[in-house]
């Protein structure tokens, strides 16, 4: 007796149900999943960091005016550069073949949602 699918979670480019997880293009079987886990990459900041030390080695160093201005500029852009970087969230399929990356998003809550409707879907299918 075969089983009916159960959609458990449907937003745009991401569908799961009990036999099928859809992201975009890639369909990945959920029969083959054993497990589903959040990873986290935070972004780097050392790029506006140095932008930002760059301008404040300019406001003390520069002799003139102008290149001290720059140098504020310099630290708003790298700090308005640093408050606009986000953590990347992703989920991670864990199955016999080892561990993939499914999805990644800046939504922590989404991802959320996406892997508890995944653990729903791995709970149903038994």
């Amino acid at each position: 007796m075969e089983m009916e699918e159960k959609e458990f979670y449907s937003n745009g480019k991401v569908s799961i149900t009990n036999s099928r997880f859809l992201v975009g293009s890639t369909t990945y079987a959920m029969n083959g999943v054993t497990s589903v886990k959040r990873g986290e990459r935070p972004p780097s900041k050392a790029v506006p960091a140095i932008i930002v030390l760059t301008g404040l080695i300019m406001i003390f160093a520069a002799s003139t005016l102008m290149f001290k201005g720059i140098g504020v500029l310099l630290i708003v852009l790298g700090i308005m550069w640093i408050k606009s970087l986000k953590t990347e969230y992703v989920v991670f399929l864990n199955s016999a073949s080892g561990e993939s990356q499914a999805l990644t998003s800046t939504d922590k809550n989404y991802i959320d949602k996406v892997i508890n409707s995944l653990n729903e879907a791995i709970i149903y299918r038994g």
